[in-house]
């Protein structure tokens, strides 16, 4: 299930701690010593914050999202499965981020002597109604970790329990908190072929050394790198996204137009935030009856370093 504490009188220095959020909803707070923390809800396995040790927010919610089933939260990171996007013949981005999760009866408590105590493991498994509009019967396992330097862990593991097999896509649609989208670019992607989601999944290449921001931008890059970083040239700090079993990346910014035609979305909430979500989208991911599929990111902010005037991110890049 998850990890517990000695001293249970005092819900501010547990580990884990399950309680309510917006609109009665359940949600999980994941602490680490240092100060960080994260929530999840179990609405959607949703994670909605991803404060550092300054209690900093990290990851972009909008001032507008609607904690209601069965409308899906408007940011942090949730969940699209099976189906990424509206192309498919479900609704846009699947239906893993609008259900209710429950926490893993078969989850393994942590050993003693790890430094990963905070974490919590939830299991989504196919209703009846599920099985009405996608007719595949899985368990979709996630854990999400908040590591002792403050790293956010999010491993996903969907096992086939039919017997036929079963194509799905899937993203982590991680939305980043930034100071000012003008001020911010994205390294690790340059070079690399795309899909442009706005003209019709159109394919080309990345032709700058760096992506920046002057307008709409949902573009889906291939054969990406294991990690991506995100410099924020006004906070002077860096997003580092490491990702296994995912080879896409979509970055999306809907800009100014799109924001503003968006119910749960402020006007000008645009400049405050960017989508960079590993995923596996080109290829889809077929699983046979019992096979097992595992997609991981691993999300870490660090402080930027200059050169030359400019954030240096190779040096991100390079380390560990």
């Amino acid at each position: 299930m998850a990890s517990s504490s000695s001293d249970p009188k005092n819900p501010s220095l547990l580990p884990v701690e399950f309680t309510k959020g917006v609109n009665g909803l359940d949600k999980v707070i994941l602490r680490e010593a240092s100060g960080v923390s994260a929530e999840v809800y179990l609405y959607g396995a949703h994670v909605t914050s991803w404060k550092n040790e300054n209690r900093e927010e990290l990851l972009f919610v909008s001032s507008k999202a609607i904690f209601k089933p069965p409308k899906p939260i408007r940011g942090g990171i949730p969940i699209c499965f099976p189906q990424f996007s509206n192309h498919g013949i479900l609704e846009a981005h699947g239906f893993a981020r609008n259900r209710v999760w429950k926490v893993d009866p078969e989850s393994q408590p942590s050993p003693a002597n790890s430094v990963n105590k905070s974490y919590v493991d939830l299991l989504l498994k196919p209703s009846e109604d599920d099985l009405k509009i996608w007719s595949h019967i899985f368990e979709f396992r996630l854990r999400v970790t908040l590591g002792p330097g403050g790293d956010l862990m999010l491993t996903s593991r969907v096992r086939n329990t039919d017997t036929k097999p079963f194509t799905f896509s899937f993203a982590y649609h991680t939305y980043f908190s930034v100071s000012d989208i003008s001020e911010v670019r994205v390294e690790g992607l340059e070079t690399l072929d795309y899909l442009d989601n706005t003209k019709g999944r159109e394919r080309f290449t990345e032709q700058g050394d760096a992506i920046t921001f002057e307008g709409e931008i949902d573009k889906i890059y291939l054969s990406t790198p294991t990690k991506i970083a995100i410099l924020d040239h006004e906070r002077k700090r860096t997003f580092v996204i490491r990702k296994d079993g995912l080879p896409d990346a979509v970055v999306w910014n809907p800009w100014d137009k799109k924001a503003k035609a968006l119910a749960d979305f402020g006007d000008d909430e645009y400049k405050h935030m960017l989508c960079v979500e590993p995923a596996a989208i080109e290829k889809p991911i077929t699983l046979k009856p019992g096979e097992e599929w595992r997609g991981r990111q691993e999300l870490s902010a660090v402080p930027s370093s200059y050169c030359s005037g400019q954030l240096d991110p190779r040096r991100v890049l390079r380390g560990s």
